[in-house]
Parts: structure tokens; sequence; C-alpha cells
């Protein structure tokens, strides 16, 4: 057995690893690393434009998620002339295309508004080769961070962070993943970002990035959500993994465990730039869902054959 390393993963171009999403790619038999890669070397202009212009970084692992191998940056997703941002994919297999829903914002801008971010949904047959399908029409033009799941009498459902709404998480629904019908506000509890939904112990959970730990809310029909507390608000022991642990992604790997990956800021408040990518263990221990950051883990994590399904 090998033990998982800490951190699990930084870029070695930017050093600015965000956002992670992990799907198992079917036709190379391994997991990919798909995140937002922050421009955190680039020089400092005293604005947040290296937060911007951002590609999406893709590494690999053939041993069940405890080594990542840098792969590139995913390419073809431009529709226009020019230098764009990419932030935060969701990428789902529905057995045959992979459907990745994605933040873009056009250009490098050097302030955070008023420039409009929106969803975009690009298919693949690889995770290599994308086309586009759609901008979604949502809630408003301020909306990223996408989540997709399935629903139990069948579509699906995608949350976001509608910033023009107090940065609560909104909800649509589609029956084929194309076309998506707007429901609502979904969890207003406080602002935050990145909803990641999934199901656990036999019953669903969402956790938010509320920039001090992970809010975790409850359903028991992906409605009404509950809120039962925080994790990864308290530093980890691990190297890299102090602080609070920001915008995840959870794989379930077993009926009642699954991984959560997460990223830490590796800089101090004055600069908090270059970042990593950590994972950690989630159990469900009667009505709540924990987290033991400092956890040690042997390898491999995930399903070196990869998920039952699809």
């Amino acid at each position: 057995m090998t033990e998982v390393p800490r951190p699990l993963y930084r870029d070695p171009m930017f050093d600015g690893a965000t956002d992670p999403t992990v799907i198992w790619n079917r036709a190379e038999r391994a997991w990919w690393l798909v995140y937002t890669s922050r421009r955190a070397t680039a020089p400092d202009r005293g604005d947040v434009s290296w937060v911007h212009g951002t590609d999406l970084g893709v590494a690999s692992s053939a041993d069940g998620g405890v080594s990542w191998l840098y792969r590139g940056t995913i390419e073809g997703l431009d529709l226009e002339w020019g230098r764009h941002t990419y932030w935060a994919p969701e990428i789902i297999d529905d057995g045959t295309t992979y459907h990745m829903y994605v933040s873009v914002i056009r250009g490098v801008p050097g302030a955070w508004r008023p420039h409009e971010r929106h969803i975009r949904h690009y298919t693949s047959p690889d995770l290599v080769r994308w086309t586009y399908q759609s901008t979604l029409e949502l809630s408003s033009s301020y909306v990223i961070d996408a989540c997709v799941a399935p629903l139990p009498g069948g579509g699906h459902r995608l949350w976001y962070k509608d910033e023009a709404a107090d940065s609560h998480t909104w909800a649509a629904d589609s029956d084929d993943l194309y076309r998506w019908r707007v429901k609502g506000p979904a969890v207003t509890i406080s602002a935050h970002e990145g909803p990641n939904v999934f199901t656990l112990g036999g019953r669903h959970w969402m956790i938010v990035d509320e920039w001090h730990g992970q809010r975790v809310l409850s359903s028991d029909d992906l409605d009404v959500w509950k809120p039962s507390g925080l994790i990864l608000d308290r530093p980890g022991s691990g190297r890299d993994d102090g602080g609070f642990g920001y915008h995840a992604d959870v794989v379930v790997t077993g009926e009642e465990e699954a991984l959560v990956f997460y990223f830490t800021h590796l800089d101090g408040a004055e600069g908090e730039r270059r970042s990593a990518v950590h994972t950690a263990r989630l159990r469900v221990r009667g009505d709540e869902l924990t987290c033991d950051r400092d956890e040690r883990l042997t390898g491999p994590i995930l399903p070196v054959a990869g998920p039952a399904h699809p």
C-alpha cells in the first residue's frame, strides 16, 4: 500500500490548481483531474487579471489516485478570437458522452465586476475533443460553478451560484442534459459558491464553499436542504494543508464513504495566489457527514478499474 502524498497535486506550470473535478476517462482507463489553472505566477499588476485568462488544466492518474501526472490544458473551447477565462469545470459521463458545464468570462478582466459570467455546455467522446452545445439561459448573466446530478425520477438537476442573487445557489432541471428549466433558489442560508451534490449513506448531501470551510446540507428529496455543520473549516496538519478547504468535488467510493477533493491557499492573506489540491475521506456517521483531513490515506483510493457505472 502506498501512502497518498500531501498535497495530492500542484500544477507545475502556474502553481494555481483550484476548483478540482475528478472524472474517469473510459478510453484511457485512468482518472482525470480537471481544474481551474490559475495563473498564480503571473506578474503582480495590482489587480485580479491573474485570476482570469485561465485554462482548464488536466492531470491523470493510472494508480487509483495516488500519483498525478500533468497532461496539459483542454483546447477547443473558444467561440471567438482572443484570450478568455474558464473556471470551475463540472464533467459528467452519461455512458457514451461526457458533458462539461464550465464558467466562462470573455477576455481577461482586471476587475471582478461588471464582467458577465456564463455557463457553457460542451460535449466530448473522449475528454479531449470538445464540441460547444449552448450557453445556458439561467437566472442571470452572472452565474458560475455548475454542479449536475441525476434526479431519482429521471432527468438531471443543475445547481449553480448566481452572483446577481446574493451569491446563493439556484437550481435548474433538464430531461436530456441539453435544455434546462430554471426552478429558482435552492440554498439561501448564506453567501457562498461551489455547490457540490452527491448521494451517500441513503441521503442526499450538498456542500457549499462559505470561504471559512464547506457548509454541509442534507436532503431527502433534493428540494429542501437542511444545514448540518461545516467540514474543512479547521486547518490540517499535512504539508500545504493549513487554512480552509475551498471549492470541492466529491467522488463516492462506497455506500457510506466518499473522497472530497479540495484546494488550499499556500500564501499568506496578503497574497493568496499559489494553491494545492488535497483529498480526504468523507463518512456518514448517523445524521452527520464527517471529514478528518488528517487521516492517513493509503492507495489506491479510487477504483483502479474505474467506477461501477458507467
